[in-house]
């Protein structure tokens, strides 16, 4: 049976309209994020309805999982690619014929070390709409599971006086605090300059939905660009450490389990989120077993 969603008021006309009914099957995760996509199969070349059904969904729920799809490395690049524009990643190693494709997952020697909760390259002028993300070697005896969040919730949580703390700041991002100890000092020298630090809005706008987003993460966010035109303080001191305690404070917000989903994998499951309304936290419990993925991100837009 297909899924269809109804109106109610956590969930108004215009998104339950977002799921409204398409040639797959939809089943809800969690009532914050996620749904487990069914009766559809990646390897074939979906037609414009079921990739603009598929968009539909992905806004509503954020995070779409898609179980037992064998596709190839080109399957994968062309999936993604119906959905935009694919980037390249500056640092993490790619597939030798498709370098849209990064490779993820460490060996038995060295941790992983996405086990934080971020969002994917924010640190880009124009970060990414979203990511799919393939599990080709699972860890043996289970582990490395992954938790989304959904940042849409996080910020409509809190407290009235917090959003009106944070509705004009600007938080800047930066690649080198993440991916910095991954280069040579030379490498550093050449990111700072073809990516320098970049400014996005604390809540940024969903430019589909209009959902307004909680878009700051500890991977990349390094302080506040505008706190002190906002702010009155006593002197300098305040600056620094009323602006610290507040980034501490909206860091903590993804780690509430009400607006979270976690996704055990399994070989060939694919999950797809939305990179925009989201963040993730990837576990680091199955040491020194090894666990590689392959992930196609697509470009998205600069955050207003």
């Amino acid at each position: 049976m297909k899924h269809t969603d109804t109106a109610t008021p956590e969930r108004p006309a215009a998104m339950a309209k977002a799921t409204e009914p398409a040639s797959f099957t939809l089943e809800r995760i969690t009532p914050a994020i996620g749904a487990e996509v069914g009766d559809i199969d990646l390897r074939e070349t979906l037609d414009e309805a079921t990739i603009a059904a598929l968009r539909r969904a992905l806004v509503a729920h954020k995070v779409l999982v898609f179980r037992e799809q064998d596709i190839t490395p080109a399957q994968h690049v062309a999936l993604a690619r119906r959905f935009g524009e694919l980037e390249v990643h500056p640092v993490f190693p790619h597939h030798a014929d498709h370098p849209e494709l990064v490779l993820l997952g460490g060996d038995n020697d060295q941790r992983g070390k996405e086990n934080l909760y971020h969002t994917d390259v924010s640190w880009r002028e124009v970060p990414s709409m979203g990511s799919t993300l393939r599990c080709v070697v699972c860890p043996e005896g289970g582990g490395g599971d992954t938790i989304w969040v959904n940042m849409v919730r996080a910020y409509e949580c809190l407290p009235e006086h917090r959003k009106q703390q944070i509705q004009d700041l600007l938080a800047v991002h930066d690649i080198l605090p993440a991916f910095g100890s991954r280069m040579t000092p030379e490498q550093r020298e050449q990111a700072r300059k073809k990516f320098p630090p970049v400014a996005h809005p604390v809540v940024r706008t969903h430019p589909e939905s209009g959902e307004k987003i909680l878009y700051v993460n500890p991977a990349f966010t390094t302080h506040l660009a505008n706190y002190i035109e906002h702010h009155q303080l006593r002197g300098g001191y305040d600056y620094r450490s009323e602006q610290t305690d507040l980034l501490e404070y909206l860091y903590r917000q993804p780690a509430i389990p009400e607006y979270q989903m976690r996704l055990r994998w399994r070989p060939n499951t694919i999950a797809f989120w939305d990179n925009r309304s989201t963040q993730h936290y990837a576990i680091q419990d199955y040491f020194p077993a090894v666990r590689r993925m392959m992930r196609a991100t697509v470009i998205g837009d600069r955050p207003f």
